[in-house]
């Protein structure tokens, strides 16, 4: 379906919600209010962690609240309807397997096989711009942080690690093969060196021609912005296309409180505003290079989406370069996807699925991050009753 192309404006609440009908608008309006509180938000996840803890049958009772806002659907083929939502308009999707499930080498591997198979299925429809993956859903953390911290890996353990390699392996070539493009999410800074190196590996393999695997860099981390410029560097020189998705990051308060119990220098940025200068640092770094580097941003943030949009008008980069990509988590900050949407450029939601139950978990984050990132929750709740306010009249 042709589209017209809209002035980019992030108060414009008839394009933010277009795609909610007036009942869900008010049901979505009423459940971010909830969110806003953060006494319901700490006090709420305890509670369905005990009532699933005794088998109370509460499943019913997420699936038609948290689990509606910030989640795709209960399996691969649950989240095409989603998609094809958004797909109406012009949100492209993210699949994200998001059970948080064992830790053992069959639990690994049935991740690895599932996360193939949304690649697979997102290279049969167009509407699924790319797919996502935690590494530590395939591998053991204690041995990534004890390979992180050089220490000397027993026979089975370099046998244990091969087999990482090999998940990581199979994905970017099933990436390569689906045309579906492969994110791989960062994680706490203790594992996520030997990330990087899987990560590097795979994109110097697979993205000779197209971008088929993305790294992740968390630009609240004080040294992430030195550690682009060097990939921005070596990928150049090695002759692959750098793939990278730019976030401010999720593990701000895990990873103060163990540098301070493990008397090692915080690796967190010493406030937001240095954060907020790295990550809009980081957009125009990957921008001046976009010839060879791909990027998306992964941003709730207003003012750095409209500063990557602006510099692409600035710099004459068309607002639908395969190369750049804006991207929100479902259930939070439509009025910037559908926003930039509809001015034209490449957008994505993220689309976690799995069963209720087992997404329990990331749907808990969820709920916790919207309250937790200053004004998020509130700014979403006014744009609702903004809209509610003006469907009425």
């Amino acid at each position: 379906m042709e589209r017209t192309q809209q002035v980019l404006d992030f108060n414009n609440t008839e394009l933010a919600f277009q795609a909610k009908s007036d009942r869900r608008l008010r049901q979505d309006y009423r459940l971010m209010k909830v969110v806003d509180s953060p006494f319901i938000t700490w006090l709420g996840p305890r509670l369905l962690n005990f009532a699933f803890a005794i088998g109370l049958p509460v499943e019913g009772v997420v699936r038609k609240t948290l689990f509606q806002l910030f989640g795709g659907g209960e399996s691969i083929e649950g989240t095409v309807k989603r998609s094809e939502e958004l797909a109406e308009f012009g949100v492209k999707t993210i699949l994200d397997y998001s059970v948080e499930g064992g830790n053992t080498e069959a639990g690994f591997d049935a991740t690895a096989e599932e996360i193939a198979r949304t690649l697979i299925h997102g290279g049969k429809y167009p509407q699924v711009a790319f797919c996502a993956c935690k590494l530590t859903g395939m591998a053991r953390n204690e041995l990534l942080e004890k390979i992180q911290l050089k220490k000397p890996l027993s026979e089975a353990e370099k046998s244990e690690f091969q087999r990482i390699q090999a998940r990581v392996e199979k994905l970017a070539e099933t990436a390569s093969l689906s045309g579906t493009p492969l994110f791989i999410d960062a994680e706490e800074t203790w594992l996520q060196d030997v990330i990087d190196q899987l990560a590097e590996a795979a994109m110097e393999k697979y993205n000779r021609e197209k971008p088929m695997v993305y790294t992740t860099v968390q630009l609240y981390r004080h040294d992430r912005l030195a550690y682009l410029e060097k990939l921005i560097e070596r990928s150049a020189k090695k002759g692959y296309i750098l793939g990278v998705k730019l976030v401010r990051g999720a593990y701000l308060e895990k990873e103060t409180n163990r540098a301070k119990e493990m008397g090692y220098l915080n690796p967190i940025q010493p406030n937001k505003e240095a954060t907020d200068r790295d990550y809009n640092a980081a957009i125009r770094l990957c921008l001046e290079a976009v010839s060879h580097v791909a990027f998306c941003a992964g941003s709730h943030n207003e003012a750095s989406s409209l500063l990557l949009a602006e510099l692409m008008d600035k710099k004459g980069v068309a607002h639908t370069h395969p190369h750049v990509w804006f991207a929100q988590l479902l259930g939070m900050s439509d009025h910037i996807s559908f926003n930039l949407a509809a001015a034209g450029y490449n957008v994505a939601k993220y689309l976690p699925y799995g069963p209720v139950k087992a997404v329990m978990p990331y749907l808990i984050r969820r709920a916790e991050e919207n309250t937790s990132i200053q004004g998020q929750a509130s700014r979403e709740v006014e744009l609702l009753a903004r809209e509610v306010r003006r469907r009425k009249l």
